[in-house]
């Protein structure tokens, strides 16, 4: 008998507490905006910023930490200028050779040829024609930095795949070839 009593007792306990829980709604949220939080539009205006249009923008003509702008533009004047940059800003110590051919085996090999001979993958293939060879040309290291960096004729930019410090170090790189042609 007494037994029954205790499971009756048990019975009646464990329905008391179970029969008061609804599963989707919660009794009490310890951290409520997680559960309930509050849904943005992506691209909605919002109150958080001064005009309630647009986020903050950084100040006129401030750049980045560790950027230093590049004074030539991107035109013809601008390259004529370049071939006048005979050293690069990096110096001779900071310059990885092994890294500038990694870079320029992955990014220039393609059309420029591993040696700088203008008879790359895509040159033999017939893809592209008319790359030039590195012995043919009058180059300097600031023109292939400002042609690395904004790009010329059928190639493209390279500002967005290279930092400054890669490109000339590419240049550099460039310039070995050159002078093993």
């Amino acid at each position: 008998m007494r037994k029954i009593v205790t499971l009756s007792v048990i019975m009646g306990m464990s329905s008391l507490l179970f029969s008061c829980q609804d599963k989707l709604k919660p009794n009490y949220q310890v951290f409520p905006n997680m559960y309930e939080s509050a849904g943005y539009e992506t691209y909605s205006e919002s109150n958080a910023f001064k005009n309630g249009k647009e986020g903050q923008l950084p100040a006129q003509g401030s750049i980045k930490r560790g950027f230093v702008p590049y004074g030539l533009p991107d035109s013809p004047e601008g390259y004529a200028a370049s071939k006048n940059v005979v050293k690069s800003p990096l110096d001779s110590a900071s310059v990885d050779f092994e890294k500038a051919k990694e870079l320029f085996n992955i990014y220039c090999a393609v059309c420029h040829g591993e040696k700088g001979d203008g008879q790359g993958k895509l040159v033999k293939r017939e893809k592209f024609l008319g790359v030039p060879n590195y012995k043919d040309r009058q180059i300097t290291v600031g023109s292939v930095y400002h042609v690395a960096t904004y790009g010329l004729n059928a190639m493209g930019s390279h500002k967005n795949q290279l930092s400054q410090k890669e490109r000339w170090q590419v240049a550099e790189y460039v310039m070995k070839l050159k002078s093993e042609l």
